[in-house]
C-alpha cells in the first residue's frame, strides 16, 4: 500500500488550503484513513480520521469547526479542507491509513493504529 499526499504550501493567516491523500495498492473495507501533524520539536498529533466502514468523520478538539476531511470510498482518497488557517497549524501534515476494526472509534486517534503512512506534505501558515 502506498499513500500519497498533495496540496501543501505557504498561506497566509485566515487562507485556506486543501489536501489530497490516494491510496493505492489495495481497497479498503475497513478502518480508517487519517491525517495527522507534526510540528517541528513536537510529537506527531491527530488532526482527523475517516472511517472507511461508516460515513462519520473524527476531528480533533483543536480543528473546530475549521477542517473538514471527507472520503471517497470508489477512489480510495480522502481530502483535507483546511479554512482560517493559523500559524500554530503549520506543520508537516501526514496522511495514513489501517484496515484494522477498532469499535472504540478513539483508537483511530493512536499514532500506533496506523500501519501505512505518507511522505508528508508542509503546510506553512505565515502570521
Amino acid at each position: 500500500v502506498q499513500l500519497a499526499e498533495s496540496g501543501g504550501g505557504l498561506v497566509q493567516s485566515g487562507g485556506s488550503l486543501r489536501l489530497s491523500c490516494a491510496a493505492s495498492g489495495r481497497a479498503f473495507s475497513y478502518g480508517a484513513m487519517a491525517w495527522f501533524r507534526q510540528a517541528p520539536g513536537k510529537e506527531r498529533e491527530f488532526v482527523a480520521a475517516n472511517f472507511w466502514s461508516a460515513p462519520t468523520e473524527n476531528y480533533v478538539d483543536f480543528v473546530n469547526g475549521r477542517f473538514t476531511s471527507t472520503r471517497d470510498s470508489a477512489k480510495n482518497t480522502v481530502t483535507l479542507q483546511m479554512s482560517s488557517l493559523k500559524p500554530e497549524d503549520t506543520a508537516v501534515y501526514y496522511c495514513a491509513a489501517t484496515d484494522v476494526y477498532y469499535s472504540n472509534h478513539y483508537a483511530y486517534r493512536s499514532v500506533g493504529t496506523y500501519t501505512y503512512w505518507g511522505q508528508g506534505t508542509q503546510v506553512t501558515v505565515s502570521s
